[in-house]
């Protein structure tokens, strides 16, 4: 496991960070503004409140702290299909380039590793660098399309309406825990 880079730390979300989260969530998008490959709409979109809030209640929102522990990042995850989903990963532009998605994923994978699930899974634009080939050097493979899950495709469908999906693909992250 890398260690966590100093003077930070992370923890479960707590209710009253959702505004922090929301903003974390809209400064990370701003990153896509020159990729071209998300709308106008979805990049002045979030992550719903009420999702944060069914998430902190499920203990499937961790949060990456800076020394004075604000947060400063977060993953928001779900389990479908037998695996550890994760559904979003964010750190604000001030404080990326550190590690901290790193860590994220290294803390997803002992979360993973404790709830006995095999897998991390998660859908992401291939060829951007910090997405596809980010995920890659973590150890991440991308699943052929004929080996998606039910679920996996049902996800597509959905991101279908916003997303162009041959930029797309599902990952996977093997955890040994047996």
């Amino acid at each position: 496991m890398r260690r966590l880079p100093d003077d930070y730390s992370i923890t479960r979300a707590a209710r009253d960070e959702i505004p922090a989260l929301i903003r974390i969530d809209l400064a990370a998008s701003t990153l896509f503004a020159e990729t071209g490959l998300l709308s106008a709409e979805a990049l002045n979109d979030h992550v719903p409140e009420e999702v944060f809030g069914q998430a902190i209640a499920n203990d499937d929102l961790l949060v990456a702290r800076d020394r004075k522990g604000r947060a400063v990042g977060f993953a928001l995850t779900s389990q479908r299909g037998g695996t550890l989903y994760l559904d979003q990963i964010s750190v604000h532009p001030d404080h990326g380039r550190k590690g901290l998605g790193r860590a994220l994923i290294d803390r997803l994978a002992s979360e993973a590793k404790a709830r006995k699930l095999k897998h991390i899974t998660l859908s992401t634009f291939r060829d951007l660098a910090w997405n596809g080939p980010f995920y890659r050097r973590l150890g991440f493979r991308e699943i052929a399309a004929t080996k998606k899950a039910d679920w996996m495709v049902d996800l597509e469908k959905v991101q279908a309406t916003s997303l162009d999906l041959s930029k797309r693909c599902f990952m996977m992250r093997r955890i040994g825990w047996l």
